[in-house]
């Protein structure tokens, strides 16, 4: 078996299998084969092991069962690291490091309806992405898109995403409990709406929830879940530990653990008189004094921040066993700049109607298009890190990536002033910048993408 082995290993030139330096190496069908048919040979002697042979026949379908078996092996090598383990073996490894594989968020649609008249003079009202929606029994859920309701207008049928994961917000609207009647008035996002329906002393928007949301009882997939995995520390009180904690808190998009936001102040006297290994450069902290680590938190459209329910109170809570005795969180809010895109479209092969620019973009096709577009662009705004810049070579490249869309001219991307105003459209003028020109964040301020199509125009 050696010197056929080796006398394989000569005319494929293929290495060795099994466990190696690199990982493990399924032995493939081809060398199973060659191997079966030289020890054939060697064994029995002259005999026919043509493509027409039974015995080639019988050792094809042993070496096929031994693939099989290698495979297997393979697999369950791979299983045993969390860089490489998938489905049940993944998540069996997460619930040994003491994070089990989350739930997802149970999405669904319900219908808003415009009901009366406007009062002082409106023309429309803006619900946007993320405003707050909840239930008789307490349950939270935020709508997924912004909507703008008006008299020309009064109906559209948006999104929604449970604010907690689990199945328990699989909201049945059969259940009263469960039926989304009502506005979470302590939502900032509903301002607007609020002050509207005061000015008109009536309901102005009404909320139909006619099918139950569903994917809750789902979880996160590999790919997802196994960044959370090699992310995770291995020991408690650091900065991983935190940042692992309050990453899984609902409402949390992004988390940067700081310690201290400055570095050395060479605005000091003693700066530059003394050696590094002789002396310290600061005085001593005073062990009387509390010492605090910045937590910088970029939530959801859908997080409240404030109150006994808010978000700054649930990323207290969890880091309140993680963080080393005498060492106290200064948790704070990261500044959100509204970033929204203007560009005009060259469209190629899609069915739009012809006629005047304005009946085409505000055609059903031409709006399906643009939202669409949107969609495109939404996953790169609302990813991008704390302090990272928005550049407008990914939203072109985003752009036209959708089928149809033959070119993406003067691209511009729009600057919203900072604060909860800026993720509504409207709500502030935008500062639109050059054509090809990067938007710049501050190191506390993140991009929060503004989903208004209306400065996409088809051309």
């Amino acid at each position: 078996m050696l010197a056929i082995d080796a006398e394989i290993l000569r005319q494929t030139g293929t290495p060795g299998f099994g466990v190696t330096a690199g990982g493990f190496v399924v032995k493939p069908f081809a060398r199973l084969l060659a191997e079966k048919l030289a020890l054939a040979r060697a064994l029995i002697g002259d005999i026919d092991l043509g493509s027409g042979s039974l015995v080639r026949k019988i050792l094809e379908l042993s070496a096929l069962e031994d693939m099989r078996t290698w495979a297997a092996l393979g697999a369950m090598y791979e299983n045993s690291f969390a860089s490489s383990a998938t489905g049940e073996a993944l998540g069996r490894i997460g619930e040994e490091l003491g994070l089990p594989r989350p739930f997802l968020q149970a999405t669904g649609k319900v219908k808003l309806t415009l009901t009366g008249s406007l009062p002082g003079g409106r023309t429309e009202i803006t619900v946007p992405r993320g405003a707050r929606l909840s239930t008789p029994g307490g349950h939270h859920v935020a709508t997924e898109e912004t909507v703008v309701l008006s008299p020309a207008s009064p109906e559209r049928t948006t999104a929604v995403a449970a604010f907690y994961p689990g199945p328990s917000h699989n909201l049945d609207p059969a259940q009263p409990a469960q039926k989304i009647d009502r506005w979470n008035r302590a939502d900032p996002a509903v301002a607007e709406l609020d002050a509207a329906e005061q000015a008109a002393g009536a309901v102005l928007v009404t909320i139909a929830h006619t099918e139950p949301l569903r994917g809750g009882e789902l979880r996160w997939p590999d790919t997802r879940y196994r960044e959370l995995l090699l992310r995770a520390p291995r020991s408690v009180w650091t900065v991983d530990a935190v940042r692992a904690a309050i990453s899984l808190v609902p409402g949390v998009r992004q988390v940067q653990v700081r310690d201290g936001w400055g570095g050395l102040d060479l605005n000091q006297s003693i700066f530059g008189n003394f050696h590094f290994v002789e002396r310290l450069f600061g005085s001593e902290r005073d062990l009387a004094s509390p010492y605090y680590f910045t937590v910088l938190v970029a939530p959801t459209p859908a997080a409240i921040w404030d109150g006994p329910d808010g978000l700054h109170t649930a990323v207290q809570a969890a880091i309140e066993d993680l963080r080393p005795m005498g060492i106290f969180p200064r948790i704070e809010r990261a500044q959100e700049v509204g970033v929204g895109i203007a560009a005009d479209l060259i469209v190629q092969g899609l069915p739009l109607p012809s006629g005047s620019r304005a009946a085409v973009n505000g055609s059903t096709a031409g709006v399906a298009l643009r939202q669409r577009l949107l969609d495109r662009v939404r996953p790169y705004v609302d990813g991008t890190g704390i302090g990272i810049p928005v550049r407008a070579a990914e939203a072109i490249w985003a752009l036209m990536n959708e089928p149809g869309i033959a070119d993406v001219r003067d691209l511009r991307l729009l600057r919203y002033p900072p604060g909860f105003d800026a993720t509504v459209a409207g709500a502030a003028p935008p500062t639109t910048l050059q054509g090809g020109q990067n938007i710049d964040l501050q190191a506390n301020e993140v991009a929060v993408f503004v989903d208004d199509f209306s400065r996409l125009q088809i051309i």
